[in-house]
């Protein structure tokens, strides 16, 4: 399983803590911020965590075709500006790269405070055709009791402070759309 934008790895490190049997990678660009989870993984001898210091854009250099079986994406910039939309890390740019190391059930799982994320991605989904398995508009006002709602990260902290709902999804890739989105990225 692979965490994108990490941060200080609260994430990554609770669910390697929840699953010992599986193995947890958090990705970032800002190694400052990940060395804390890797030191807490080391004094924790959590053997089942990495951490990638790299773009997001140059992930599929990283995985293998079919080496990911979820993909969780916790509380990214929500680039709420239009022009930045292809930054977004669920837009089709970035859902067509992890494609290429996620397998074909695999799932992603974003979860947010930002509304306009959670409704652009919500388009998304349905434009794309993908799966969507799961979509809540409010995590703790509901009665999740999982790794969705055991698992805190520092800015969820935050943002439940502020009485803000925190919102998810789950859902899985179209593989027929994401094809197209491949081809048209490599010809551009």
């Amino acid at each position: 399983m692979v965490e994108m934008g990490c941060g200080k790895g609260e994430y990554t490190l609770g669910l390697a803590r929840k699953y010992p049997e599986k193995n947890f990678i958090g990705v970032d660009i800002k190694g400052a911020r990940m060395w804390r989870g890797l030191k807490i993984a080391d004094a924790e001898k959590l053997k089942n965590v990495a951490f990638l210091r790299t773009r997001i854009e140059l992930i599929p250099f990283f995985f293998a075709n079919n080496e990911v079986s979820e993909i969780w994406i916790t509380f990214p910039d929500p680039q709420i500006k239009a022009i930045k939309e292809k930054k977004r890390l669920t837009s089709p740019r970035f859902l067509a790269r992890y494609s290429q190391f996620l397998r074909p059930d695999g799932i992603i799982h974003l979860k947010t405070d930002a509304l306009l994320l959670y409704d652009y991605t919500l388009e998304v989904i349905a434009e794309g055709g993908h799966d969507l398995l799961l979509s809540n508009e409010d995590i703790y006002g509901t009665e999740l009791d999982d790794e969705v709602t055991q698992i805190q990260t520092f800015y969820e902290k935050k943002w439940l402070s502020y009485d803000t709902n925190i919102k998810y999804l789950k859902f899985r890739l179209n593989p027929d759309f994401v094809h197209e989105q491949l081809v048209d990225e490599q010809t551009r």
